[in-house]
């Protein structure tokens, strides 16, 4: 159509009144989206920024022939301040049916009355409290997908995911990863508004492989596109390129800022019918502004005032509402409400559903009126919007907490917000809560006494980062320092904030917080018995164990006065810190704890208890105790859904079976544990430990130095025995970086030996040992050993008095009692294998083999190498198979036979590979130069450099050089 220049505004011609927009340019996208959902189940994600057309593609499948043959339901994610549990589910199966009598039902669907208590007459009864709340939740998920299968669904679409609450996403993945979905799930959502770290970014990468999974970005229209998009708003008419480009350049392509630059360009008359074809102005005389807002805004100031305060009192109430709703927040009499509600729906910027509730078109719309609101203005329609609220059968409370706290009433925020807290909470829906609960304790100006009662409630492990942690300290120290707390009240606040700044890893901090509130918590012998044994455990402060101990004995003098349940909970700390801290009295209490509990909150605590016993086991070298326990731990923690505890069990089991010698497969189910995004970093750690040391047995590790230092910190030298530290120390140790060895293991043991638990030791001492040795440090190294013993004395924890026997060897074999080194190292041995520990078995029994060989029996020693080797390799360590087999081959030896049949060995005389070793150890280079230099790897540069100082009569590599040189053995100049 051509279009000619025209003076806009002539009353003879009005300006067109748009129509709806047809649906242009996605043809392709709605036959992907068909042909997924025809093939379902489908798990569909509808990607594009805000305006592109999403919800426009969704509704066109539903509306077309598949769609309306197959049910689907349909939730959208309001942008509220503070989501509510589920919310968007919630009001989608709300309108879905209004009863659900009717629908079979098992009594699992009892767990839905948090959600829905309209039917609380319909519903069964509540099931019995889990007392976890991953447990709690995925029994609410169970019963959630139970209600949405007895409606018959084939497709549940959500919207705006962007903005969904972490319970809804959470839903949303437990749905999609069962082996049979029920339904497919389509998602709509806009990539930059999703927060970092997300659950919606998981949502398809653990689909089962019957699933069909489908990605469709949105984009912006081109050109021609746009002109088709204006062209079915102006009945159809063709639209000039010209125009079209014109448009295209002001809106970027977006369908909703072409719709509303189409009807703005209506409203300002610029587009005018003359002689039978429509005109405008000239084109550079339209100013159409590049965002919705602005357009919305022009758009709103254009029509009357009744309409524009409609259109004010749906952005506040931001939710679909019924028109006395609308009404009241307006403040208008039903006529003029009438007059302005029907006059927002004809301009385009409102739309009316089909239970007759208006709200507006597109949440930019919406923000974009919400925003232009003066603030007096919009707290009044707030306060309206509350009061409003208030009077519903079934009140609102987290929309209710909303409009009061924006409102600017903060009695009757804290109100309805600590009820959304509260029924978020039954909903297991922690983060939520939290959020609420945060909200309140820090932006709210609350009484002293309703903070002690908030801060009570408040879920701190639902806290992502440590800003929420932080804040909450300030305002419970504000409190605090207000002094007009009674004592009682005041002791509960500094309970609560120790045992938050616990969590921040404050410990200093916390300590003093929980000291102080021990005398006055003398009306709550529970609570002052819980902070004694808070201050038991020894993570964090370099208290001795004394001091530790004398706390947990203080706690246990409050026993009597504690019920059952809370005896228990204190046996599982007794049990827990005495064996943490070496003492043998921690058994006993271990022995008494029950097998199972009939309260879902003891339960779980037994679960804790095994599993903390478990753990301890494994550091004391009680394998098959640990084995036991850890066993019982997961499975009542699977049998009651205690998945919070589930992560921490298997990632200490993969380090008993790292220890057991279980080798095959660790690695794949290290992989496995180690990609649950829900795991606990401290115990992804631990996994990625046992990852660790497996790559380096294996000679394949490439975790970086910084890395593993990073875990020691986290981890701390009192994990089970195999401290991040002693790995490190290892490598670094093959390395020739015995400097940084003996810093690294001196900081580590300097807090064994003051705090006085030696059973942490286990892995750190040896390795210790063999650095002090290489820096002629014999007389510390016997120190050391001495201390240990003394630290050991009376406990029967055979790792570590495995650890003390492997010690003596080296000690021994430093001195020069090689003899008395090799039957110390068959003890050691032994040791090892009794527990059993396979790996450190053998690689005791490769020093026993070069002791023999330096003490002139190198038949025997040969042949045990042999041995050590084929063993390593059958364990699959690798590494250490190549550097026994170089020592093999450098004695002449070929390691797949018998020794014996071997040639002979050079005894007291370096071999030739030795002899290289040496040659460049002279030139200063350090073992891993070495090993590039000599195409081996580090641990053989090391072994045979071992092997040379034996023979050789010294124990430093200064020593090495100067042995070398004066007697002779480099007849040939070193390599350079």
């Amino acid at each position: 159509m051509a279009m000619r220049e025209a003076e806009p505004g002539d009353p003879r011609h009005p300006s067109p009144r748009p129509s709806p927009p047809g649906f242009v340019g996605r043809e392709a996208e709605l036959a992907a989206l068909g042909t997924a959902l025809d093939n379902g189940p489908a798990v569909v994600l509808i990607e594009g920024e805000a305006g592109i057309g999403k919800s426009r593609l969704v509704g066109e499948y539903l509306v077309s022939a598949a769609g309306r043959r197959s049910r689907s339901l349909v939730a959208t994610c309001p942008h509220f301040r503070e989501p509510y549990t589920l919310g968007p589910i919630v009001e989608a199966v709300r309108q879905a049916t209004d009863r659900v009598a009717d629908l079979p039902l098992s009594d699992l669907a009892g767990a839905l009355r948090p959600l829905f208590p309209e039917w609380a007459d319909e519903l069964p009864a509540a099931p019995e409290p889990l007392g976890d709340v991953r447990a709690s939740r995925h029994r609410l998920f169970r019963a959630l997908l139970e209600l949405l299968g007895n409606l018959d669904l084939a497709v549940l679409v959500v919207e705006d995911v962007h903005w969904a609450d972490d319970a809804t996403l959470e839903l949303l993945l437990f749905l999609v990863a069962r082996q049979s979905p029920p339904f497919s799930v389509v998602v709509t959502y806009r990539p930059e508004d999703v927060p970092v770290g997300s659950l919606l970014l998981r949502l398809t990468s653990r689909l089962p492989s019957t699933t069909t999974r489908l990605r469709l970005p949105v984009g912006p229209l081109d050109v021609s596109q746009t002109a088709l998009l204006v062209s079915s708003m102006l009945d159809a008419e063709h639209v000039s390129q010209t125009f079209a480009g014109f448009l295209h350049q002001r809106t970027a392509g977006i369908p909703l800022v072409v719709e509303e630059s189409v009807r703005l360009l209506r409203d300002r008359a610029d587009l005018t019918r003359v002689g039978g074809e429509w005109v405008r102005r000239r084109l550079d005389e339209i100013d159409v502004p590049p965002t919705v807002r602005d357009s919305v805004l022009e758009r709103v100031a254009r029509i009357g005032p009744h309409g524009q305060v409609v259109l004010r009192a749906a952005a506040v109430l931001a939710e679909p509402s019924d028109e006395a709703t609308v009404t009241a927040v307006s403040a208008l009499t039903p006529a003029e409400a009438l007059d302005g509600l029907t006059e927002a729906l004809g301009s385009g910027l409102l739309r009316e559903n089909n239970r007759w509730l208006v709200s507006f078109r597109h949440a930019l719309a919406s923000r974009a009126v919400y925003e232009a609101i003066p603030a007096p203005q919009r707290r009044g329609m707030h306060l309206r919007a509350g009061l409003s609220l208030e009077d519903r059968p079934q009140p609102p409370v987290a929309r209710l907490a909303y409009h009061f706290r924006e409102a600017g009433r903060t009695a009757e925020w804290c109100r309805y917000a600590e009820l959304a807290a509260d029924l978020a909470l039954e909903s297991s829906d922690e983060a939520t809560t939290a959020a609420l609960l945060h909200d309140l304790l820090t932006k709210a100006e609350l009484p002293a006494r309703t903070v002690v009662r908030l801060v009570m409630k408040v879920p701190f492990g639902a806290f992502a980062g440590r800003d929420r942690h932080a804040d909450v300290v300030d305002a419970l120290r504000t409190v605090l320092a207000g002094g007009t707390l009674p004592p009682a009240d005041e002791a509960v606040v500094r309970f609560r904030l120790g045992c938050v700044l616990f969590v921040t890893e404050d410990y200093e901090a916390s300590r003093a917080e929980l000291e102080r509130a021990i005398p006055q918590l003398t009306h709550d012998p529970v609570k002052a018995a819980r902070a004694m044994a808070f201050l038991a455990y020894p993570q964090g402060v370099t208290a001795p164990a004394e001091t530790h101990l004398a706390w947990l004995r203080r706690a246990s003098e409050m026993r009597a006065s504690m019920s059952p349940a809370d005896q228990l909970i204190l046996t599982v700390d007794t049990a827990s810190v005495r064996l943490m801290l070496g003492e043998e009295a921690g058994w006993e209490d271990a022995a008494r704890l029950p097998a199972d509990a009939e309260s879902p909150v003891l339960r779980q605590e037994l679960v804790r208890g095994q599993l903390n016993v478990g753990t301890e086991a494994v550091m004391w070298g009680r394998y098959a105790e640990a084995t036991r326990r850890l066993t019982g731990s997961l499975q009542l923690a699977e049998r009651h859904q205690y998945l919070r505890y589930r992560g921490w069990i298997l990632a200490t089991r993969l380090q008993l079976d790292w220890f057991l010698g279980e080798w095959s497969g660790l690695a794949e189910r290290i992989d496995l544990l180690v990609d649950d995004e829900d795991l606990d970093p401290a115990a992804r750690n631990k996994a990625l430990l046992v990852r660790t040391s497996l790559q380096a047995a294996a000679g394949t590790l490439a975790r970086d130095d910084d890395e593993l230092l990073a875990a020691s910190h986290t981890l701390g030298v009192a994990d089970v025995g195999m401290s991040p530290a002693a790995v490190l120390a290892r490598s670094w140790l093959l390395d020739g970086r015995v400097a940084e060895v003996l810093t690294l293991t001196g900081e580590a043991l300097g807090i064994v030996a003051h705090r006085g638990v030696w059973i942490w030791a286990t892995d750190l001492v040896p390795v210790r040992m063999d650095a002090l040795i290489t820096a002629e440090r014999t007389g510390e190294a016997a120190d050391l050993v001495a201390a240990y013993a003394d630290g050991l004395r009376g406990r029967d924890a055979p790792a570590p008095l495995a650890s003390l026997a492997l010690c003596r060897a080296i000690l021994l074999e430093a001195r020069g009692d090689r003899q008395g080194a090799v039957a110390a190292y068959d003890h050691a041995a032994a040791a090892w294998q009794a527990l059993p520990r396979p790996y450190d078995a053998l690689l005791t029994r490769e020093r026993q083999a070069n002791c023999l060989i330096a003490a002139g029996q190198p038949e025997v020693g040969l042949a045990l190498l042999a041995e050590v080797c084929r063993d390593l390799a059958g364990l699959r360590a690798h590494a250490d198979a190549a550097r026994t087999a170089e020592l093999l081959r450098a004695h002449a030896v070929d390691e797949r036979h018998d020794v014996r049949r071997g040639r002979r060995g050079y005894g007291d005389q370096l071999s030739p590979r030795e002899l290289e070793v040496v040659r460049l150890v002279v030139t200063g280079r350090t073992n891993r130069e070495i090993a590039q230099a000599l195409s081996r790897s580090p641990r053989t540069v090391a072994a045979q450099l071992n092997s040379a100082m034996r023979k050789l009569g010294v124990s430093s590599r200064t020593a090495v050089a100067v042995s070398a040189l004066e007697s002779g053995v480099l007849t040939d100049p070193p390599i350079l």
